[in-house]
């Protein structure tokens, strides 16, 4: 033991020499070589993925130490993004940085710790981002406020935050292509929390508050350059966007007698001609219209209205791979209509043997997920079909888990004595999200006696769950 702590120790300081050589090594003018390494603590995998604007640029592999080390002859300065799957952060290069990282698995966020040459700047923008995640918890009750009080509350702790900013830029000496994201993160929260003030404000008080804001509330709405590439993947600038888009077509459309999905239907479509005006760049507003599309069609499965929306959608997007990807979406869903067979998927039994979901799924039947990552979820489920088969007992109750791991599957399942329930494991989760469009865990399909489909998108958790049974 003694041994093995020795080898890490060595291990881990002949990485830090590696990453402190080149920090003082001379580069030539046009030497784009840049490092980065690190640690990873409770890793879920045995890799880190390294990736600009949403690419895979490398698979960078941990050691036995549980460590990676990766030299880049050519690296272009800009924002980067490091992923330990399903975790990911920011990093951002300047010319011939050399970084390593340490984080933990088990607390990712908390445990992102930057050092070598280009550390000020990247633990800068940790540092914001963890202070702008705190804010969250605070933030519910000065929702509540009226928007004086409530101008005065986010003014003064952007003020605190704008100090902070200045300080650290005073420190690094950073340059001003870093600038523009140090500045990113310190203004695009603050503009969230405008955008999101009046919807929260109305649900949690009741009071429409739309009305009463002061004229210059959104100016600064006016001050953004919408069609920066440097913005379009940048989560700040995401998340400010989608609470804007949502704002302003909220406030375009009129919907109080319609039914949720119709309103959903047309909150989107208003989303998609907005981003259609706003954006002048192609490539951005394919983005948009995208992540816009992606996000309505994951939530609202309504046959009829997203036949609509993606006829809307392909009017107004250039993006042929994204468009096809989006379309595939949109067939997976109408494949799932009512009166149609469920698709065929090859599942697990508990022995471990291959069968078909035709084979197996007949009859009247109620079909549900889960996955030991959420174990609540896992035991609420179970104990509510167990409660249903009790009042539906015509009724099937199939039990489809999500993971891949058969001996921790059905060890999971030995903890439990879950009756009347036919218990089975995906082989394939990526043929059963495509075909099924599982994206929610919450999610449930129902059968008819025929085995066809009666309702392929409810929730086993809504209250008016039971009438689809009856």
């Amino acid at each position: 033991m003694h041994n093995l702590k020795v080898i890490k120790v060595l291990s881990f300081s002949i990485l830090n020499l590696l990453l402190l050589t080149s920090c003082n090594k001379k580069f030539d003018r046009d030497d784009y070589s840049a490092y980065f390494g690190g640690e990873v603590t409770n890793p879920l995998n045995r890799y880190v993925l390294f990736l600009k604007d949403n690419k895979v640029i490398d698979t960078i592999p941990l050691d036995r130490n549980n460590r990676f080390f990766k030299k880049f002859d050519s690296l272009a300065p800009g924002l980067y993004t490091f992923k330990h799957e399903p975790e990911y952060q920011y990093v951002y290069f300047d010319k011939n940085d050399s970084l390593m990282v340490r984080m933990n698995s088990s607390d990712f966020d908390e445990s992102v710790i930057f050092c070598g040459r280009g550390e000020e700047k990247n633990n800068y923008l940790m540092e914001m981002y963890l202070k702008n995640e705190s804010d969250k918890d605070k933030m519910f009750a000065v929702f509540d406020y009226d928007v004086v009080k409530f101008n005065k509350y986010i003014d003064s702790s952007f003020a605190v935050r704008k100090k902070f900013y200045e300080a650290k830029k005073e420190k690094a000496k950073w340059n001003d292509e870093f600038d523009y994201y140090a500045l990113s993160a310190l203004y695009f929260p603050y503009y969230t929390k405008k955008e999101i003030y009046p919807v929260v404000h109305e649900f949690r008080t009741g009071e429409k508050i739309t009305g009463k804001l002061p004229k210059d509330f959104y100016d600064y709405r006016k001050e953004i350059d919408y069609n920066n590439k440097q913005l379009t993947n940048f989560s700040p600038f995401v998340k400010y966007l989608t609470y804007m888009l949502n704002n302003r077509a909220s406030e375009k459309i009129s919907n109080e007698n319609s039914s949720p999905s119709d309103k959903a239907l047309e909150l989107n479509i208003a989303k998609l001609n907005i981003t259609d005006t706003l954006f002048e760049s192609q490539e951005i507003k394919n983005t948009v219209l995208n992540n816009i599309a992606f996000a309505y069609l994951l939530e609202d499965q309504h046959i009829i209205n997203n036949k609509k929306f993606l006829d809307r959608y392909n009017e107004l997007s250039t993006d042929k791979s994204n468009q096809n990807e989006i379309t595939k979406i949109g067939n997976s869903i109408q494949m799932l209509k009512e009166g149609n067979p469920l698709p065929s998927v090859e599942l697990l039994t508990l022995n471990g043997e291959t069968v078909d979901s035709k084979s197996l799924i007949k009859g009247k039947s109620v079909i549900f997920f889960w996955t030991e990552n959420a174990e609540s979820h896992f035991v609420a489920v179970h104990k509510k079909v167990m409660d249903l088969k009790k009042k539906y007992p015509n009724y099937n109750f199939i039990a489809i888990n999500v993971d891949d791991n058969q001996a921790k599957w059905t060890n999971a399942l030995d903890n439990y004595k879950f009756e009347n329930v036919t218990e089975l494991r995906v082989k394939n989760f990526e043929d059963l999200k495509e075909k099924w469009v599982i994206t929610k865990i919450h999610r449930a399909i129902v059968t008819n006696a025929d085995g066809t489909i009666s309702n392929g998108f409810v929730n086993l958790f809504d209250v008016k769950f039971a009438d689809n049974l009856k």
